[in-house]
């Protein structure tokens, strides 16, 4: 008798721990499937809610109008084509070189064919090209270059707005560009106190009322690379060209400039019609 109760004991306690052993996995078991479903949804929840800003956002991150890919974002791409970009415009006063078409020369002009030369690949054809006087001033841009770049030849932003996907088909980038152009879309402003501006800033002036095309530009060259001045200040541009005249390239100090007989023409902070140093954005 007593050895049929104790195997009862035994048998009911090995039921007991089994029903333990169901219940605990069970508890457990739902625990898990409720953590994978929600591992599971939270990728594809957060992907919708925030993978579309964010790929946008990394077109133009700094809302510019320029796509990221096209911004020179490391130190040594910015240097090297501020290099380039000067040599190639303070050039122009030495000798004219003939990739720059004639048609197109003026003050908007020589910022657009410096631009577009300095992102090119200077190799021993580009020399032969450009002509006489031109020196490897630095090595050329990393990022890429004028023929591969995201925008090829349309390197200038026409219109307002951040950059989006569709832009370029959709006319917001040209090949063209004339100084207002220049000036509303492709650079930012800096300071109207040259103290602030680097090589390859962009000066410039409105004159409404005037003259037939009331903005105009300068190229900031800091010190000369063509010449043994010892100024710091030099600038160049085009005079711009009418039905009498070609119009000239010319390269002044700003200390000069700043006693032009004619005041507006002075870049001084005093001068409503000096609007200021502007950066090109693929710069900044």
């Amino acid at each position: 008798m007593l050895a049929f109760l104790k195997r009862r004991q035994i048998t009911f306690a090995l039921v007991l721990w089994f029903a333990l052993v169901l219940l605990v996995s069970y508890f457990v078991l739902g625990r898990n499937r409720k953590s994978a479903a929600v591992s599971g949804a939270s990728p594809s929840a957060k992907s919708s809610t925030t993978t579309s800003p964010l790929a946008h956002a990394s077109l133009d991150s700094d809302n510019d109008g320029l796509p990221d890919a096209a911004e020179l974002q490391s130190f040594m791409d910015r240097e090297n084509f501020r290099q380039w970009f000067t040599l190639i415009a303070e050039s122009q006063f030495y000798h004219l070189s003939d990739q720059w078409n004639a048609e197109q020369r003026d003050c908007a002009g020589l910022v657009r064919f410096a631009w577009r030369e300095a992102l090119r690949r200077h190799d021993r054809t580009w020399f032969q090209k450009m002509g006489p006087g031109y020196q490897a001033v630095a090595p050329d841009v990393g990022k890429y270059s004028l023929e591969q770049g995201p925008l090829g030849e349309k390197l200038f932003r026409t219109s307002f707005g951040v950059y989006k996907d569709g832009d370029l088909s959709a006319g917001a980038f040209s090949d063209f560009a004339d100084a207002r152009t220049l000036k509303n879309f492709n650079v930012k402003f800096i300071s109207r106190d040259r103290h602030n501006a680097e090589p390859g800033d962009l000066l410039f002036f409105y004159q409404p009322w005037v003259q037939k095309f009331p903005y105009h530009v300068m190229i900031f060259l800091g010190p000369a690379k063509l010449s043994n001045e010892q100024a710091n200040d030099w600038v160049v541009y085009h005079t711009g060209a009418s039905p009498t005249d070609e119009g000239t390239v010319k390269k002044v100090e700003l200390s000069v400039l700043d006693h032009h007989p004619n005041k507006r023409w002075r870049p001084v902070e005093s001068n409503p019609n000096f609007l200021g140093f502007y950066r090109l954005k693929i710069l900044d």
